[in-house]
């Protein structure tokens, strides 16, 4: 039987003539921490200060010894980040230059002091701008000459810290007669018969000996002979559980154990879980142009989803209890849908097990982002050996619903002057419109794959038409008011959002001792997209006066913003459903303390925004809008049954005065929405007015001016406190009252965002990690909307 030594001991890192005591996995940041040689990069500005890490050759030693009784013995390394030199007592196993796929080395019989020596990213990547020719990109580090995850360069929202070292798993495999060299499964369900059908790939030491394998799954077993190096064997499961995406039905998975056998011998296994359902991408044209929806066992879906960037900026710190309990916020926030970004990385079996358990859809890009990527040797080999590899090791999830040939590339190349710049010169469209869906085609038949992310469908229209294919939306952003979000009904919303900083316990930890500003010079340094703090301020003064001088307003009312930005967007996308068929918003988590577009901070603080989306991502939303025929209560139903229920309107001052009303009978069908118009005598009449829409626990706001216009009254609110509550009485109108729980203490959590509150209406907040519960502290740490002055 092949036997596995796990190699993460031992490890040492060489440094200024000595040696460092070195985890593996991990890399030469966090190595450098741990030994005191460096402060630690995320705090502050200590960014800059090491720089030079990245720019040196660092080299990881580590005694090998084989063990014997075995034809064979392989050093596996799962990453290695990621141009190096392995050695054995300076003979050279072998040359990576990828972080993104594993290397296997035969080391039988060898012993000594093993070396892997890494070039610093730059030097690899000038060498390959060198050979190959300048490409343009979004950003100037050379991060598109070299397969390492783009943003160790940096990126709009990420620090600068280009990393080295052995960022996974290291073991050594003994193995005699053979073993399984790859496994790929093909999973497919009809009529609920499901097929699980293993092509195996061995690799030998004897070439005369015979093989089998076996599998079971479901209680069902197979067996099939391999004949020279590879062969295939299928398995039926009768009445087989279908997987669903959360909110739709279970998520039953089976455990697969493929054995390979010589006569009785055990030679290998394999072992992995999968879970039966079809994926399907509906892109047919209609009168509206060309769709973009997700199939589910047969279940047209809109997705609700977000995108995912590394976890870390160290991604080797990433453990499997952090995955599920990001991804686990992801799912309690009502998203269904994660898109792993092309700027990232390939992530653990951690990440899509937890998606595979949790009911997320896993929307996956290949590692393209931001650049024109050469698409001559020595990249080419290794994105076909890149992709062929995690292409196959993704496979037996059932979560993994869509593969995506690049982030924002083939938009670049049209809008952002790449075309002319390139002159001819390759520049990645072989990749995605050839290489890629070619593999994909060949090795993973049961899912579908798209040429890009925003991408049209065709050449003949604009990469980013928002009427063809996925569409990204950062025009208002970074140049419009967030009303402009119901401007357009995109097919299919993959990026979107809106910046907010931090919580305010985040920023005190990662910016110690210094005065908090909005330009501050900490904060201005974790702030790192293009004018971010002039897009913040833009953005906020179309609707409240800037609070000049007051950080603490400034910090609540950026936070405001952001989650009545994104409200905006998916309140009117969903609302025309099925002409829209997703929204995914940027970004979910940080890597880092910053000011960014998360729903949850680098610090695991969720924003305001997380706890929005759980009101934007339930089955049930209600939401009034203004249309050409005027202003109208749309209710959006994304669960299985039919919402029917009397909905009540009431036109109201802002001083609290009910001027009309009138009860609604509303009935949305099953994955439906129904839209009413509002009658006119119950529209607002001007700033002091607001109309209120109440029914089934749900409540829909509508103000028809910017607060900045509105004459709000001072709000006046009574606040009583009982372990583990907070409870407001309003006594005014009290608009977007937020408990900064953090303010009380840094382990302290609510488990409420925004709400506003008319006249007479109560609310308990519920708070956890607040060990001294105090009145005066609690109406502290409230804030609300306040008139302007």
């Amino acid at each position: 039987m092949l036997e596995v030594t796990a190699f993460g001991e031992g490890w040492t890192l060489e440094h200024e003539g000595g040696r460092l005591p070195a985890v593996v996995p991990g890399c030469v940041h966090t190595d450098l921490l741990a030994a005191g040689v460096i402060p630690d990069p995320l705090l502050g500005r200590n960014e800059t200060g090491v720089a030079w890490v990245g720019r040196r050759e660092w080299t990881y030693t580590a005694e090998l010894g084989t063990a014997r009784g075995h034809d064979r013995t392989d050093l596996v390394f799962e990453g290695l980040d990621t141009a190096a030199e392995i050695t054995v007592d300076g003979r050279t196993l072998g040359r990576t230059r990828n972080m993104h796929r594993s290397y296997r080395f035969d080391v039988t019989g060898l012993r000594g002091r093993l070396a892997v020596r890494f070039a610093s990213a730059y030097t690899e990547a000038a060498a390959v701008r060198e050979e190959l020719g300048e490409r343009p990109a979004a950003y100037a580090e050379p991060y598109q000459y070299i397969r390492k995850m783009a943003c160790s360069f940096g990126w709009d929202w990420g620090p600068t810290l280009v990393t080295a070292g052995i960022w996974r798993p290291v073991r050594l495999e003994h193995w005699s007669t053979a073993r399984l060299a790859r496994v790929r499964p093909v999973v497919t369900v009809r009529q609920g018969l499901g097929v699980v059908e293993l092509h195996v790939d061995v690799e030998r030491t004897r070439t005369e000996a015979a093989l089998d394998v076996e599998v079971r799954v479901g209680g069902q077993a197979a067996r099939a002979t391999i004949a020279g190096t590879s062969g295939t064997v299928r398995v039926q499961v009768p009445d087989a559980r279908l997987w669903w995406p959360r909110g739709y039905g279970g998520q039953p998975l089976y455990d697969v154990e493929l054995t390979l056998l010589h006569g009785d011998e055990v030679l290998d296994s394999w072992r992995r879980r999968i879970g039966f359902r079809t994926v399907e991408l509906d892109r047919r044209p209609d009168r509206h142009g060309t769709g973009f929806t997700l199939v589910v066992n047969g279940e047209r879906l809109f997705a609700r989803g977000v995108n995912w960037i590394p976890d870390d900026v160290f991604p080797s710190r990433v453990t499997g209890d952090r995955y599920r309990r990001r991804l686990g916020r992801a799912a309690d926030a009502g998203v269904d849908l994660v898109r792993v970004w092309g700027g990232g990385v390939y992530e653990s079996e951690d990440f899509y097990d937890a998606c595979d358990e949790l009911g997320l859809l896993v929307w996956q890009d290949f590692p393209f982002a931001c650049a024109a990527y050469p698409e001559e040797q020595p990249l080419r080999g290794e994105v076909e050996a890149e992709a062929r590899e995690n292409v196959v090791r993704l496979m037996p999830h059932p979560s993994l619903v869509l593969w995506n040939g690049n982030n924002e590339n083939l938009w670049g190349f049209r809008d952002w002057g790449w075309e002319e710049r390139l002159a001819g010169e390759s520049w990645g469209e072989g990749y995605y419109l050839g290489l890629l869906p070619r593999l994909v085609a060949e090795l993973d038949p049961t899912r579908p794959y798209t040429a890009g992310s925003p991408w049209s469908g065709s050449w003949e229209r604009h990469p980013n038409d928002p009427a063809h294919g996925t569409h990204h939306s950062w025009e208002v952003w970074n140049r419009a008011d967030y009303a402009e979000y119901r401007s357009q009904v995109p097919r299919f919303v993959a990026e979107f959002g809106w910046q907010a900083p931090p919580a305010y316990a985040t920023l005190r930890r990662a910016l110690p001792g210094e005065e908090l500003a909005a330009d501050s010079p900490g904060m201005l340094h974790h702030q790192k997209a293009d004018d971010g703090n002039g897009k913040l301020r833009r953005g906020l003064e179309r609707h409240f006066a800037f609070p000049e001088g007051d950080f603490d307003r400034w910090h609540y009312l950026t936070q405001v913003n952001q989650a009545r930005a994104v409200a905006a967007g998916i309140e009117h996308w969903r609302a025309h459903w099925p002409v829209c068929a997703g929204t995914v918003l940027w970004q979910l988590n940080d890597c880092w303390p910053v000011t960014s577009w998360a729903a949850i901070d680098g610090d695991e603080r969720e924003k305001p925004l997380w706890h929005e989306l759980r009101r934007l991502y339930a089955d049930r939303l209600l939401t009034l809008q203004v249309r050409e025929r005027g202003l109208v209560l749309a209710a959006v139903n994304q669960g299985a049954g039919v919402w029917r229920g009397d909905l009540g309107l009431r036109r109201m001052t802002v001083g609290g005065v009910v001027v009309g009303g009138t009860r609604v009978t509303l009935e949305a069908g099953a994955r439906a929405v129904t839209v009413v118009g509002v009658p006119a005598e119950l529209r607002p009449d001007g700033p002091k007015e607001f109309l209120v829409a109440d029914g089934g626990g749900l409540r829909a706001l509508y103000f028809p001016a910017p607060d900045r216009e509105i004459p709000y009254p001072e709000p006046e609110f009574e606040v009583t406190v009982a372990p583990g509550a907070v409870t407001v009485t309003a006594r005014t109108l009290v608009r977007d009252l937020l408990l900064q729980a953090d303010r009380l203490d840094p382990a302290a959590r609510a488990d409420r965002g925004l709400v506003t509150l008319l006249p007479g209406e109560r609310v308990t907040i519920g708070v956890t990690g607040w060990k001294t519960p105090d009145v005066a502290a609690a109406r502290a740490a409230l804030y609300c909307v306040e008139p302007s002055r």
